[in-house]
């Protein structure tokens, strides 16, 4: 029971965090807002700013990580028979709509926007957000070829999850570029991207995959002959 009161303390503070820094970044914007202010406006400590977001630019992704360890257990406890793409299909439609739903910027447009241009134009959050999506694919890639060690290499289970979330990440901001900020629009045409990935992605059978073999070798060059 204590420990369920301390996760839900938790929660609430991490989620009061990235509250506070939005509507700040809104007020004054990214570059201007310190980690100190955060912290005051939220009432809190900077000690207990640290003890959830290392970084400025952590709080503006919110709980991503969470999200992934969450997205491997599902990895880990695939069905016997179920296909690859089968499986990243259920890891979207839970745990990455999930994060789309719930995550720092879900149900409120005008934090979408302000999320949306600090990703666009500012090089801290922008550096941060191809860390974090570096983190994400490598960490999926790593829990498939563990699921499928027969079927998978390295190679080809980096593919399949950079096709699943490139494919419903551009479908998405296609979207968005389209309607402007509708949540379920996005979500519909991101599902419409993964989709069409899958189908690509149904080539990935029991006993079809296989490490990638070298090339041969090129023929000499007759450069200078």
């Amino acid at each position: 029971m204590e420990d369920g009161r301390r996760e839900r303390k938790k929660r609430q503070t991490r989620k009061l965090l990235v509250d506070t820094a939005f509507r700040l970044f809104a007020e004054q914007g990214y570059e201007r807002t310190t980690i100190a202010q955060i912290a005051a406006a939220a009432d809190v400590a900077m000690k207990t700013f640290f003890n959830y977001f290392p970084s400025k630019e952590d709080v503006v992704f919110g709980n991503a990580g969470s999200y992934v360890e969450a997205a491997r257990r599902l990895i880990a406890q695939r069905e016997p028979d179920e296909s690859v793409p089968d499986l990243l299909i259920r890891l979207y439609d839970g745990e990455i709509v999930n994060y789309l739903t719930e995550g720092p910027t879900a149900g409120d447009v005008e934090r979408m926007e302000v999320y949306k241009h600090m990703v666009m134009t500012v090089p801290a959050v922008q550096a941060k957000g191809l860390q974090v999506l570096f983190d994400i694919q490598r960490g999926m890639a790593e829990a498939l070829v563990e699921a499928y060690p027969d079927e998978l290499d390295p190679i080809s289970a980096a593919a399949a999850v950079g096709s699943m979330i490139g494919a419903a990440q551009a479908a998405a901001m296609a979207s968005y570029e389209r309607s402007g900020p509708v949540e379920q629009e996005q979500l519909k045409a991101a599902r419409r991207g993964l989709d069409l990935a899958m189908k690509g992605l149904n080539t990935l059978g029991r006993g079809l995959v296989r490490p990638v073999k070298p090339s041969a070798p090129l023929p000499p060059s007759s450069q200078g002959a």
